[in-house]
């Protein structure tokens, strides 16, 4: 298997603009022992070397309150964590402002994230095409780099 996506509850359970403190202690106390079930599980069969697995979302979320007890949605600086598959552990990469609002340091583009995990997988990003309406598209548009800091 090349590839599995695994999403945690239906609908968008983490997209809390109501009670964002009530809302992901739930979802995070149960996830994380999930996830680290899955990484005690793949270590100890000696398959986390080969198996890549990323936790995170498409954004995170801004670090304050905007009028509720929820959060909006920030794409300016918010965090995904990768484990095995040759990934280098230990390492956090990149840093936001003080206030957790937005990366400043070594930022890292989705693209740049998508050209790393394929390129990890064995697969060139620049030659990865998908044809749509007649004419072949990247899935790293005409943007993304390897982000070999990360890799082990």
């Amino acid at each position: 298997v090349r590839m599995v996506q695994v999403f945690y509850g239906s609908g968008q359970p983490w997209d809390d603009h109501g009670n964002i403190e009530n809302g992901h202690r739930g979802k995070a106390k149960s996830s994380d022992r999930a996830v680290a079930g899955l990484l005690r599980d793949l270590k100890a069969r000696g398959l986390l070397d080969d198996t890549l697995v990323l936790w995170g979302g498409e954004f995170g979320r801004t670090p304050v309150s905007e009028g509720s007890n929820g959060r909006d949605h920030n794409h300016h600086g918010f965090s995904v964590w990768l484990a095995g598959g040759g990934v280098r552990g230990g390492l956090t990469y990149g840093a936001t402002d003080e206030f957790g609002f937005a990366a400043v340091e070594n930022k890292m583009h989705v693209h740049d994230l998508h050209a790393t995990m394929l390129h990890l997988m064995g697969i060139d990003h620049e030659r990865l095409t998908y044809r749509y309406s007649g004419r072949d598209f990247r899935l790293t548009d005409v943007h993304g780099r390897i982000v070999k800091e990360i890799i082990a």
